[in-house]
């Protein structure tokens, strides 16, 4: 009895830790990575626009568009 206990508990442990370490998708790496250089942010419809001192991106539901400024 006590195998299956610690058995059923140890599948629970790794089940959560495993759920919590979720990747993030490529979206929202570039957004994080945006708002941590301080981009300032518009959002129109379905289309989420970001832009810095040095480059702009254009994220919607199909694409990630980088434009480095010159």
């Amino acid at each position: 009895m006590k195998k299956i206990i610690f058995t059923v508990l140890t599948l629970a442990v790794l089940t959560t830790s495993f759920m919590s370490c979720r990747e993030q998708t490529e979206k929202e790496e570039v957004m994080q990575e945006m708002k941590d250089e301080g981009a300032e942010v518009k959002i129109k419809d379905d289309k989420i626009k970001m832009e810095t001192e040095d480059k702009k991106v254009k994220i919607t539901d199909d694409e990630i568009k980088t434009k480095e400024k010159s």
